[in-house]
């Protein structure tokens, strides 16, 4: 008997083709069809640090923001350490920072202060939190060394650009827009936000246009009494 090197449809006798993968960015993970990476900002050069504590499971999310923040930036400047719970001494980078007096932790609790009241003289090392709101909190509350940081917070005039994820309140942003706020404040450069989140805006026009559907935040839901119905219908 012969051996068979390829694959033969018996009725027909022709070899079928395998199926064709479909090409993937290799930055950003997607297909290249929705590849959000030609929208990013020539890498831009920040004299802040930005270091993101982020949670195990919004590093598996395709739609995570944080990556458009790190190839936004120029190398260095931005460094994502995965994790929920984090000990200062095996962290090099956190070890360096923590306790420094130029060291803010973006979480907007009630003694936050406003970033933009901080001094723009000197660099900053910036530590953000990235994940669900209730993720977030629980790096907070496990991690002794974070409560004792410095917090601010940042405010916006305008809602969440990130319309395909539901926020708990219309005054929450992505980890992106949060941290693109606070850079501007920092750096005392006013376009960084608009630079750095236009691969956001790419990315939800194409999750919109290939079915997605716009979410508003649970806030507004719960106001106009859509929240129970859709809760209910799911």
């Amino acid at each position: 008997m012969s051996e068979f090197t390829e694959d033969v449809f018996p009725d027909v006798g022709f070899a079928l083709e395998p199926p064709r993968k479909r090409e993937t960015c290799e930055r950003c993970r997607r297909p290249a069809t929705v590849c959000w990476c030609p929208f990013l900002p020539s890498p831009i050069d920040i004299k802040t640090r930005v270091i993101i504590l982020q949670h195990p499971y919004e590093g598996k999310r395709r739609l995570s923001t944080t990556p458009m923040l790190v190839n936004g930036l120029a190398q260095g400047s931005c460094t994502i350490l995965l994790g929920s719970r984090f000990n200062v001494s095996r962290y090099p980078l956190l070890e360096e920072v923590v306790g420094a007096p130029n060291t803010v932790l973006l979480y907007p609790d009630s003694s936050a202060v406003p970033i933009n009241t901080l001094p723009t003289d000197k660099p900053y090392n910036l530590i953000v939190l990235d994940g669900t709101w209730l993720q977030a909190r629980g790096i907070y509350g496990k991690n002794s060394f974070l409560q004792q940081m410095k917090k601010v917070k940042v405010t916006s005039a305008s809602v969440s650009k990130y319309v395909v994820r539901t926020q708990p309140t219309d005054e929450c942003l992505s980890t992106l827009e949060s941290t693109a706020l606070a850079l501007e404040s920092l750096e005392n450069d006013s376009t960084l936000f608009e630079k750095l989140t236009k691969p956001l805006n790419a990315l939800c026009d194409f999750q919109l246009r290939h079915g997605a559907v716009a979410h508003q935040s649970k806030e507004y839901l719960i106001k106009n009494g859509i929240y129970k119905s859709q809760k209910n219908s799911s």
